[in-house]
């Protein structure tokens, strides 16, 4: 029996049908929007099924006592990167086996990251149905039968309530997209006359207080710098939002590091394909492409700010540039091939 409450889904399943889980584990599919997440078993930790959730998304806790993810126990910080990557990646359905095992703390994260970030949820209850808790006691409808978990499982999900930002090409049109593209591009390709952007040189200063879009309709962006797959693979697995993104952007523009302490979330192009710096005094504020290994991270990063109550004004990387950003540093030193040195002094540019 399966039955639905509002967007959260319980499918009792009484015998413990080994159907129903080899079904749910084989809708793990990211790249339509629906992940199966796997509850680590009698795990103490309050973050652990936000860790669980990170890990279903391809990201990877550092380990050790010392680990520069500790902050990542917090639950609160843990379901907030969960949230931030789930809404960039466009997550639309999330499917939780043997979730009769989940303590009610830990169903009441689930349902409040449901909430956060506008996807499906369902639970597979693999024991008696009075074992549901009262947080879950509001039936909308029932389903019941092998043919209808299939036929929910194959289900598109709803569209999440807040925007996602896949890796896509640019949608811009006219003189932003083009001058966009040229950065991705040949050098010799140019915006049109007329537009007042052809004589500018890639990278070179715009107006300090414009954000990216505006400043590729004047400028052309900066091609960005190459590094291997291996490395951009690395940078990905990363399950911080915020540090991924700002050593990705380290890596493709090799920009120091102070320079992210002024970038903000409309120095972001809509699609994720350009992102302006910014130096002391706004005497050099460049613009670069963003390559695209580079632009989920960036996407979760922008995810991760919008997630919290801070203004599109305020610098999106400002919570890890505290404390002589000491999080960042320690993972570009698990990086070594990256060669991002970031000293302390590095954070002024």
């Amino acid at each position: 029996m399966t039955v639905v409450y509002g967007d959260v889904t319980i499918v009792v399943d009484e015998r413990d049908d080994l159907f129903y889980t080899r079904a749910a584990l084989q809708a793990h599919r990211p790249a339509e929007g629906r992940i199966t997440v796997q509850p680590t078993p009698a795990s103490g930790s309050p973050a652990a099924l936000a860790h669980d959730m990170l890990y279903t998304l391809g990201k990877r806790l550092a380990p050790g006592p010392r680990s520069p993810d500790v902050w990542l126990d917090s639950v609160n910080a843990a379901w907030l990167a969960a949230a931030a990557w789930g809404v960039a990646a466009g997550v639309r359905h999330v499917v939780v086996p043997r979730s009769h095992l989940l303590t009610i703390r830990r169903i009441d994260q689930l349902l409040a990251w449901r909430q956060v970030t506008g996807a499906q949820l369902t639970l597979l209850w693999q024991k008696a149905s009075r074992g549901l808790p009262p947080v879950l006691a509001r039936v909308e409808r029932r389903i019941s039968g092998r043919e209808e978990f299939e036929a929910l499982l194959a289900e598109p999900g709803p569209i999440p309530a807040r925007p996602s930002f896949p890796p896509a090409a640019s949608a811009m049109t006219g003189p932003a997209g083009l001058a966009v593209a040229a950065g991705r591009s040949s050098p010799a390709v140019r915006p049109p006359r007329g537009t007042g952007a052809a004589s500018v040189r890639p990278g070179r200063r715009a107006h300090p207080c414009t954000g990216a879009l505006a400043t590729a309709q004047l400028v052309q962006a900066a091609p960005a710098i190459e590094i291997a797959s291996v490395e951009a693979a690395a940078l990905a697995a990363l399950a911080h939002p915020l540090i991924a993104g700002a050593l990705s952007v380290l890596a493709f523009t090799r920009a120091g590091l102070g320079s992210l302490r002024f970038t903000r979330d409309l120095d972001i192009t809509g699609d994720v394909s350009a992102i302006k710096l910014h130096g002391v005094g706004h005497r050099h504020c460049p613009l670069h492409a963003v390559p695209a290994w580079a632009r989920p991270l960036l996407a979760g990063a922008r995810a991760h700010h919008r997630l919290t109550p801070h203004p599109p004004e305020d610098g999106m990387f400002a919570p890890v540039m505290s404390a002589e950003a000491r999080h960042l540093r320690a993972h570009a030193g698990r990086l070594p091939r990256l060669g991002l040195s970031l000293p302390v002094g590095a954070l002024v540019p």
